[in-house]
């Protein structure tokens, strides 16, 4: 348990969860990665104001993934600018 729920609370989350199903918790994955994969755009662009979308795409993918496997995809010498 976290320091900062307490064991009711948590019960009421785990209860919610269970009740959504399996879809229902799959579709509020997919909806909480979409909206961290537009927090990490946004913050990209912010920084960066005149690259291009392509250039933002490709920095957002190497933030998500991480920058060896990023290399492994997109070649040793990639880089998102």
């Amino acid at each position: 348990m976290r320091d900062d729920t307490t064991a009711e609370a948590l019960a009421v989350q785990f209860r919610i969860l269970r009740r959504m199903g399996s879809a229902g918790r799959a579709a509020m994955t997919f909806e909480l990665s979409n909206n961290l994969r537009r927090l990490v755009e946004a913050g990209v662009r912010h920084r960066n104001p005149l690259w291009d979308d392509r250039v933002v795409e490709r920095e957002v993918i190497r933030l998500m993934i991480g920058d060896e496997l990023f290399r492994k995809a997109y070649g040793e010498g990639s880089t998102a600018s």
